[in-house]
């Protein structure tokens, strides 16, 4: 008669440890019940501020977990500084292996940059190292780990910085809202068996029975994809199968809770820190109205949903009239897993919470092939083509672009998906398996899978610079850059080579003005994120095109955007945090205009 009694104390006093030891383990901004960082809780700031870098476990939805940690918590602290200071940070590895921390998004000196080996020499094991720079911007930003694959392990945090001034956006409560990925398996497991089969975390493939049931692709659309060997239902690398999402270091079942009074201006800053995910975002029963991309404050846009990617942030305002909880949804873009919180005006409250949408399937524009630029005459030769046995899919593409290969040259590795003609830059190589015959500009379109969402979704063209950008000449010059790879073998590059193979970085002059056209040969979103600069997006708005550090270069799509250099070293690469340690990075190396000194 006892034992019922005993167990259920014995749980009781098991689940009340747990929640003290998660208290203890997170910082005060990602506490399980937040009331904002408007309250007067404990956060890092001034001009000194001192950060140690060591290993921790973690409890999420109740499972234990490696992680590592800054001044024992996971995530990191909140960094709260103000536009006009400088900050020093003391640093102190307390790992057995170099560590590193970079302030992304920030504009700053080169040599605190925080990439190893590139802008300085990391920091070694047992030793410290003090970043000391100005502080020239306001809004919201992030820190991470860029060594080895310890961001994923939870080296992260958040950065808010207050403008010199009187903030133009008014709110009466703010929270931060950082999304990312937890893992019980270890990094290094992971991008193994990523190497050893791409496909090995996708539980949402196309099958025989969804085939009789009528649901996806038709079988002849299924026959033409995998004669070109590709999966349309490979749309993000590492899935929910492997992925706990997570807000604040809470997983789905934790329920983190940001607290407000109906009818206030709430403010959230929405930080995608996730190693691999992008995010699709909601609040049913709300709209959203966005105020600042990657720190950078835009016109008021009111929408249903966003997308974002790995790197981007978002600050969003929501006023909240009614007496109840909200759902604040973060669902991967593959469907296979949703990060979840609550926002409610009291602490143990809930709100239903969506199912999981159908995961999309990419379609030939995600090849970069418009086929709603063909004519039907060009789509049936194709369709024709599809059929015909040991028929080579890049003559389906020559004759989609009406441009038929060199006289005698009727080589497969020469025409249509993989013809030079369409990138001459790019080394072709068992690393680069498609170059899109027609890529398009894709930034007016919603984020792939949410074309039907029924809602508005905001797209890039939606965002329009609050103010006059501070550089409006015309470049003086334009650079391409193909992002390329391999999913068969997952291989990422850029231009076809790798950052161990491009020792030749993308040269630029100091305060020259150049236009950057990124080309996504890929079936596979990129968020490509150029450190040390803000550019701004070519997307039809002159001299008030919104200014980011991140874009995510859709499947099969391109992306322009122009740029004042500013000198220096600096990374450039894929955020995907996989694909970037695949390779697909490279250097720009801004030195100053001839005559100039160094």
């Amino acid at each position: 008669m006892n034992l019922p009694l005993d167990r259920r104390r014995f749980l009781q006093a098991a689940s009340a440890t747990g929640a003290a030891a998660l208290s203890g383990w997170l910082p005060a901004w990602a506490q399980p019940v937040s009331t904002g960082t408007t309250a007067a809780i404990p956060e890092l700031g001034g001009e000194d501020i001192s950060l140690r870098i060591a290993g921790r476990s973690l409890i999420v939805d109740g499972r234990w977990a490696a992680a590592i940690g800054i001044n024992g918590t996971v995530p990191a602290p909140l960094l709260r500084l103000r536009e006009g200071q400088t900050v020093r940070l003391h640093v102190s590895n307390d790992l057995d292996e170099e560590t590193s921390l970079h302030w992304h998004g920030l504009i700053l000196p080169t040599q605190m940059d925080g990439v190893p080996g590139l802008s300085f020499p990391g920091i070694k094991a047992r030793s410290s190292f003090t970043y000391d720079f100005p502080i020239v911007q306001a809004g919201t930003y992030w820190y991470h780990s860029h060594s080895g694959l310890q961001e994923l392990m939870g080296l992260y945090g958040p950065i808010v910085i207050a403008p010199a001034g009187d903030d133009p956006v008014k709110a009466d409560r703010e929270h931060v809202i950082m999304l990312s990925g937890h893992s019980q398996m270890h990094p290094h497991s992971i991008y193994m068996k990523l190497k050893q089969e791409p496909g090995y975390f996708n539980r949402q493939r196309q099958t025989l029975a969804g085939l009789l049931k009528g649901k996806d692709q038709p079988l002849a659309e299924r026959l033409r994809w995998a004669a070109m060997r590709m999966d349309p239902a490979d749309i993000s690398d590492v899935t929910g199968a492997v992925f706990t999402y997570v807000v604040n270091g809470h997983g789905p079942a934790d329920n983190w809770t940001a607290l407000f009074r109906p009818g206030e201006r709430v403010r959230l800053r929405f930080i995608n820190a996730a190693g691999m995910t992008i995010f699709n975002v909601r609040i049913p029963g709300l709209k959203l109205t966005i105020v600042h991309a990657d720190g950078q404050a835009v016109r008021p846009v009111e929408v249903d949903e966003f997308q974002f990617a790995p790197g981007e942030t978002y600050d969003v305002i929501v006023t909240p009239t009614e007496d109840r909880a909200f759902s604040i949804v973060g669902e991967s873009v593959d469907r296979s897993g949703m990060a979840r919180a609550t926002l409610a005006p009291r602490a143990g409250m809930i709100a239903p919470v969506p199912p999981l949408r159908p995961r999309p399937v990419a379609t030939m524009r995600d090849m970069g092939m418009d086929m709603s630029a063909m004519s039907h005459g060009a789509k049936g030769q194709m369709d024709d083509m599809a059929g015909m046995p040991g028929m080579d899919h890049g003559m389906m593409a020559a004759h989609a672009q009406n441009n038929p290969p060199p006289s005698g040259d009727h080589g497969a590795g020469n025409m249509g998906m993989r013809d030079p003609r369409n990138a001459p830059q790019v080394r072709l190589g068992p690393g680069v398996q498609t170059i899109a015959p027609m890529p398009v500009d894709r930034t007016g379109e919603p984020g792939q899978g949410l074309a039907d969402a029924g809602h508005r979704v905001l797209v890039y063209r939606d965002l329009v610079a609050f103010d006059r950008n501070p550089d409006v000449r015309a470049p003086a010059r334009q650079i391409e850059v193909h992002l390329t790879g391999n999913m068969e073998r997952y291989m990422w590059s850029m231009d076809g080579q790798t950052m161990s193979e491009a020792h030749e970085p993308i040269p630029m002059r100091a305060g020259e003005r150049v236009r950057v056209t990124l080309v996504n040969d890929t079936m596979m979103a990129h968020p490509i994120h150029l450190h040390g600069h803000l550019f701004e997006l070519v997307t039809g708005h002159g001299d008030h095109g919104p200014r980011k550090h991140t874009v995510n270069v859709p499947p099969g799509g391109k992306v322009s955007w122009d740029v004042t250099a500013i000198p220096g070293d600096w990374a450039f690469h894929c955020h995907m945090f996989f694909h970037m340690a695949a390779g697909m990075m490279r250097v720009v190396q801004v030195r100053p205009m001839e005559g100039e000194p160094a």
